[in-house]
């Protein structure tokens, strides 16, 4: 296991989870347009992959995240999560990190 050092200090806009439903029952999404209050700022990691996705690490503090939040660097680019997954170091808890895949925003043209 390879160890990903912080590249970045990253910044969290999480949506509301889980999200309002309608009068049937379905699930509301937030409007897109209209982006949510920073959560925190924590040094973490964005590294491109060879299919252009993003590979990201968060600080565990920045749990709980889900597909459709977005994250930006100090730089001004940001991605929108599609996975993300806690990863918890049993006795180990300085280990904690929170991965993710992500998109860039907007998508790089090649």
């Amino acid at each position: 296991m390879a160890v990903v050092l912080p590249n970045a200090t990253l910044t969290v806009y999480a949506l509301p989870h889980p999200w309002g439903r309608d009068a049937n029952g379905v699930p509301v999404p937030p409007n897109p347009n209209i982006k949510p209050a920073p959560r925190g700022t924590w040094p973490g990691s964005v590294l491109e992959q060879t299919d252009k996705s993003w590979s990201v690490r968060l600080d565990p503090q920045a749990w709980p995240v889900k597909p459709g939040d977005t994250i930006s660097d100090e730089t001004g680019r940001s991605w929108t999560l599609t996975s993300t997954r806690n990863h918890a170091v049993p006795g180990c808890p300085a280990a904690d990190y929170v991965q993710a895949t992500a998109d860039l925003n907007p998508p790089e043209v090649l």
